[in-house]
């Protein structure tokens, strides 16, 4: 996505451009809340640009709007609060439209466990036992603000908004989870988890397709845009 844009940009401003984002998103992960930054000295009709740059870009990526900041700002480092979330669709029977939105969990889960273990998370831990590759500096401890299990029909949705993540935290998240739901862990196991500090200690890392960059908050902005449950169901077959 971020070459897309560049390369997009720099077209339109003719010009080379540096992109900042505030998240970082695997192969097969998406965004409904990504935030993008870059200078330019170039002049523009800014009010134009997202029309612009849709007119350019593949269909997978779509700019809802943009805004002049001042200078100082930055997509990631201006970040207050992320949220992602995670989709799951809980049915007999796989989604042959929604396979790539969501990760299908055939089993019947235990929302009431999902919800107890999730508890445990919320508010500031070491998270080492949910990274996947160690950051190279600086501490792994976070801070969940929220923890949300949502469930609509059939799918189940997981929020999760935090002061930042860990490489592969989210995932990891809901892969342990996913274990307590299904009735192979229990929900106060959790604590030890994250005592533990040693990822062998968490559960599986949930796979990519479920996983959305679902919003970025800043002073006075929030770019959260829910994941298109209701689009999801209806295209279901």
């Amino acid at each position: 996505m971020a070459a897309e844009l560049q390369s997009a940009l720099g077209r339109l401003l003719d010009a080379p451009v540096s992109l900042s984002a505030a998240g970082r998103t695997d192969a097969g992960v998406h965004a409904t809340g990504q935030v993008i930054s870059f200078t330019t000295q170039r002049d523009f009709p800014f009010d134009r640009l997202a029309v612009a740059l849709n007119s350019m870009l593949p269909g997978d990526i779509s700019v809802r709007e943009v805004a002049l900041v001042e200078q100082t700002f930055s997509a990631r480092f201006s970040a207050l609060e992320r949220t992602y979330a995670y989709l799951i669709l809980n049915s007999p029977s796989p989604s042959a439209l929604r396979r790539r939105y969501a990760y299908h969990v055939r089993g019947e889960l235990d929302l009431h466990g999902l919800r107890a273990a999730a508890s445990f998370l919320v508010g500031e831990h070491d998270f080492r036992s949910f990274c996947g590759a160690l950051p190279e500096r600086g501490p792994t401890v976070r801070t969940i603000g929220r923890l949300e299990i949502e469930a609509r029909g059939d799918m189940v949705l997981v929020r999760i908004t935090a002061d930042g993540f860990l490489h592969r935290m989210v995932r990891t998240i809901v892969g342990t989870l996913l274990e307590v739901a299904a009735g192979r862990q229990k929900a106060e196991e959790m604590a030890a988890i994250l005592a533990a500090h040693d990822r062998q200690a968490a559960g599986p890392t949930a796979p990519p397709q479920g996983l959305y960059l679902a919003g970025v908050r800043y002073e006075g902005f929030d770019s959260f845009k829910d994941p298109a449950l209701n689009s999801l169901r209806a295209a279901a077959p």
